[in-house]
């Protein structure tokens, strides 16, 4: 009799597996390709205008299911809610390739990071457009740094840092210990420091920068690649492989590798906000 309960017990709970994985991988419209998107591109505007002509074009609706920071991006995939993710590149995007969960994963934009300080500019790199350089000016100046913790800010000032041939050490350089890296602007501005961060949060106000300034810009070697990836049909059999293709092919096409250096020039001056990426046709 226990036994026989034992295998009761047992099937029961597959019962509950399967219709949570079910649950998971329900099948999606196949006009509908859901995605996952890095809240930059929401917040300035331009994966809305992607979106609109790819739905002209090709007669899919492209549907915004997650937008945000990195992690949360993630985790809609690894659930299998969406069809398409797009964020910068890094540890998150190599492990969900190698875990099995994207496939096709290939650069598509990039983004550009600047560096921001005081008004006074006490190592002049104001109007300098090679990071290494300024960062070198910065540390012969003994000018105060924040090593900001951002992880792609962190990224690039190592290299930069590396291409400088210059190790960070000193009273100068400032530990980053912001709550929250949206006031890493307003701690640098408290300690008369330089900082490397995001161009578009700085430009658009979203880390907020009164009393601060981009004094460096333009270093192609200052870019972030962005990627884009198709949820593995393998793991996930029921999402919408066509039109995630479609999806990840349109943003690599010609047309919108060109629009990138269009957009935001209204706003942002002589140069664009996001930038295509070299050998881009599918």
């Amino acid at each position: 009799m226990k036994h026989q309960w034992l295998i009761f017990l047992l099937s029961l709970w597959g019962l509950v597996t399967s219709s949570c994985s079910r649950k998971a991988e329900a099948p999606s419209d196949s006009h509908v390709v859901r995605c996952a998107v890095i809240g930059g591109m929401t917040m300035t505007g331009l994966w809305q205008e992607i979106a609109k002509r790819f739905e002209a074009q090709t007669g899919y609706k492209a549907q915004v299911i997650v937008t945000g920071p990195r992690p949360i991006l993630d985790q809609a995939m690894r659930a299998g809610r969406v069809d398409l993710l797009t964020m910068h590149s890094g540890d998150i995007t190599t492990d969900l390739v190698a875990d099995g969960f994207g496939v096709n994963m290939r650069p598509w934009t990039r983004n550009e990071l600047c560096i921001v300080g005081p008004p006074s500019d006490p190592a002049h790199v104001r109007g300098m457009t090679n990071g290494a350089a300024a960062l070198r000016k910065i540390a012969q100046a003994q000018a105060s740094f924040v090593d900001f913790q951002g992880i792609g800010s962190r990224e690039l000032t190592h290299t930069l840092w590396e291409l400088a041939d210059v190790e960070p050490k000193g009273d100068w350089v400032i530990k980053d210990d912001t709550v929250s890296k949206w006031n890493i602007l307003q701690f640098a501005r408290t300690n008369n420091a330089y900082v490397v961060v995001g161009y578009i949060p700085a430009h658009t106000g979203k880390m907020f920068a009164e009393g601060m300034e981009i004094l460096v810009q333009g270093d192609s070697v200052m870019r972030r690649p962005f990627i884009v990836m198709e949820t593995n049909p393998k793991r996930f059999p029921q999402v919408n492989q066509a039109g995630a293709r479609a999806l990840s092919d349109f943003l690599l096409s010609p047309k919108i590798q060109s629009f990138l250096l269009e957009f935001g020039r209204p706003t942002n001056g002589p140069g664009p906000l996001f930038f295509p990426v070299a050998n881009s046709e599918p």
